[in-house]
């Protein structure tokens, strides 16, 4: 599926094509014919994408926009790139797995390494992600060993991966080698990697428990002297930090970063916001390559060798347009294999659906639920074993047709490998979280399961909760309640401050999948007022004729908007993204910002908070 990708430095972009900074950074030293010419080339933020499209603006003055194709057109790129110089390194800084599609997160992200390895990288570090599912399988992942949903033979990965702040709690030791040491044309280059510390707030807690993140500046700092001693003076960090870049300022925790370390630190190649920079702080050369394989960083170094130290540096980002090369063979028969398993495995059937299951948001009116939202939220509910669950709407993505329901049909309602927390809350806590989630123009965003409520248009508060033998919910009284990590972890919500006893679930995915599977007959859900909107009455009738013409319009609405998605183009929302931004980018005009907003407003209920992962359409 291809989507449009937005710059975040449009102007810096094309200031760098158009000459008005100069992309080279050239320190005391000039350019001796005898320094060592080395090159790296970085990638970052891959997420097992290996089967990625994109659409990027012109990035090289053509008035052509450029194409990204599947992992093998990268390689392409970075094996053309590495033939024009013999000192070339192949690095990541983190995220290269996790959160993956089909392709590659059935085969527990094996088949992305797989090709990595192919491709040859000779470093990395670890990113969030790498911990998705606990420090044991990470440990796999790098170390090798069997994983009953991977591939037969599974030996690791064959290049180091290296992390100096990544260490047991109880123990304090580091969990990998903080650095790496490569000898390239009798030069020593040092790599430091190090991930952010906000790793442990962005990940599942089960079999996460016994990590610890220290200070990443502190960490790169106790061990460039080691290097030092070493002989190494050309040293490269390798930073699941984000950055931030307008003009050539670059801010954020890279930049951070580049303050507080040892000079004798030359580059630094962040990740995590999936963003481009290639600029300087404190004369340390900072490289980001946007996101999913689609551009990778070129990065030139000239090291003298009557010193070892770096004396030149300079970088560009490259995008990797499919268009401009051929695909790589042997990359590309790796996709083949793996594709073709997973085609075997979209058309599983795992149940049937009697009727359209139609998703999304809860909606204004006396019937504010639908029949999809239900479903999952009443697989939540059951495979946890809970007393209620909430599906927020937004990671609902797609609808259900009548008829059999597939493993990829279901894929493609969850795709984000969500995983479940189940915690304690006292009614009163139940009642405010499910007031935060009530937009004042737009009402309800959960699904609900084991309780059903009404709520009043005007306030936009909870009226009365209701359980499912008809009793009101007490409010001192404890239940347990199950959401998705990412529901959980919103910081504008308070489930995760609420919530005590916290309870690690399955995938949701899989959740829904064994609930589907549970059914002998065909699945018949509907929406059935599990949310009500509660209005003053008006004539006669206490206002139902009201409430359900409102429904019915609501709903129409919804139809109409769904059709005209399939006519429109769809963008995938990324970090520092703002409907302005997106706007000025894809119209030119950031001030239609509110045709976004309006063409989106199944997904978006407050034009000033849009989040990371979010498909909206671009009319």
């Amino acid at each position: 599926m291809r989507k449009i990708r937005v710059s975040f430095n449009l102007l810096f972009s094309f200031a760098l094509l158009f000459g008005l900074f100069s992309p080279s950074h050239v320190l005391a030293e000039e350019t001796n014919e005898a320094n060592i010419k080395v090159q790296l080339l970085s990638v970052n933020d891959l997420h097992g994408r290996i089967d990625n499209e994109a659409e990027y603006e012109d990035q090289d003055g053509d008035g052509e926009e450029e194409l990204t194709g599947p992992m093998n057109y990268l390689a392409a790129y970075l094996k053309q790139y590495e033939a024009q110089n013999e000192n070339t390194l192949i690095v990541h800084s983190g995220d290269m797995i996790g959160g993956s599609p089909l392709v590659s997160a059935l085969f527990q992200d094996e088949p992305t390494v797989e090709i990595m390895e192919e491709i040859g990288f000779d470093v990395g570090t670890v990113g969030n992600h790498e911990f998705d599912e606990g420090i044991d399988e990470m440990l796999r992942m790098v170390n090798g060993g069997e994983h009953p949903e991977g591939t037969p033979g599974y030996d690791g990965m064959d290049f180091p991966v290296v992390a100096a702040n990544v260490q047991y709690k109880d123990s304090k030791e580091l969990m990998l080698d903080p650095y790496f040491v490569q000898e390239i044309a009798g030069q020593k280059i040092g790599f430091i990697g190090v991930a952010t510390t906000e790793t442990p707030n962005m990940i599942v807690q089960t079999g996460n428990e016994n990590l610890e993140i220290t200070d990443e500046t502190e960490a790169i700092n106790q061990y460039v002297p080691e290097l030092k001693e070493q002989g190494v003076k050309s040293i490269i960090v390798l930073a699941h930090n984000p950055g931030y870049q307008e003009g050539d300022v670059i801010t954020g925790d890279a930049a951070d970063i580049a303050n507080g370390v040892d000079d004798e630190v030359d580059v630094i190649i962040a990740a995590h916001n999936h963003v481009k920079l290639n600029g300087y702080v404190d004369d340390k050369l900072i490289v980001q390559a946007y996101e999913y394989g689609e551009a990778f960083g070129a990065i030139d170094l000239e090291i003298d060798p009557a010193t070892g130290d770096i004396v030149k540096k300079s970088a560009e980002i490259v995008i990797a347009d499919k268009e401009e090369i051929e695909a790589d063979e042997n990359v590309s028969a790796i996709l083949d294999t793996y594709e073709a398993k997973v085609a075997e495995l979209k058309s599983e059937v795992v149940g049937e659906a009697a009727i359209d299951l139609e998703g999304g948001y809860g909606i204004r009116g006396e019937v504010g639920d639908n029949a999809l939202g239900n479903l999952i939220a009443d697989g939540m509910k059951e495979a946890m074993n809970a007393d209620f669950a909430f599906m927020n709407g937004g990671g609902i993505r797609d609808d259900i047709s009548a008829g059999d329901i597939t493993f990829g049909d279901l894929f493609d309602v969850q795709p984000f490998g969500n995983t479940l927390i189940k915690a304690e809350f006292t009614g009163t806590q139940i009642e405010e979280i499910l007031n935060l989630q009530i937009s004042e123009q737009y009402g309800p965003d959960y699904s609900v399961s084991g309780l059903k409520y009404t709520w009043q248009g005007e306030t936009q508060e909870v009226v009365n909760i209701l359980l499912p033998d008809g009793s009101k919910m007490k409010k001192n009284e404890t239940y347990t309640l199950v959401v998705n990590n990412y529901m959980y972890y919103d910081n504008d919500q308070m489930i995760n401050e609420y919530g005590q006893n916290q309870e690690q679930g399955p995938n949701d995915l899989d959740a829904t999948v064994d609930f589907v599977k549970s059914f002998d007959e065909p699945i018949k859900y509907e929406a059935e007022g599990r949310i009500s909107q509660v209005e003053a009455p008006s004539e006669g009738n206490n206002g139902k004729d009201d409430q359900a013409n409102k429904s019915e319009e609501k709903k129409e609405e919804a139809k109409e908007n769904k059709e005209e998605k399939g006519k429109a183009a769809t963008y995938v929302v990324k970090s520092g993204d703002t409907l302005w931004a997106i706007a000025l980018s894809a119209y030119g005009n950031g001030a239609e910002w509110n045709k976004i907003f309006d063409a989106n407003k199944d997904v978006i209920s407050n034009p000033n908070q849009i989040f990371i992962g979010q498909k909206i359409i671009l009319p």
